[in-house]
C-alpha cells in the first residue's frame, strides 16, 4: 500500500503518529516523516489515521 501526505496542508496535529507510530512520526524539528510504502497488514490503522487527520492531508493510493 502506498501513502501520500500533503505536507503543505499538514498542520502536525500528530494524530496519525498516535494511530500508526510504525508509519508516521514527528522528527526533532517537529516535521512529519512517514513511510510511503507500507504492508497491507497496517491498512486498518492507516485508514484510521486518514479518517482522523483534521486537515485530510493523508491519502492511501491503491
Amino acid at each position: 500500500m502506498k501513502i501520500v501526505v500533503d505536507l503543505d496542508i499538514c498542520q502536525r496535529h500528530a494524530r496519525c503518529c498516535l494511530s500508526v507510530p510504525e508509519v508516521f512520526e514527528l522528527d526533532e524539528a517537529g516535521l512529519l516523516t512517514y513511510h510511503a510504502t507500507v504492508d497491507d497488514e497496517l491498512r486498518d490503522a492507516v485508514e484510521e489515521a486518514v479518517d482522523g487527520c483534521p486537515t485530510q492531508a493523508i491519502r492511501i493510493l491503491d
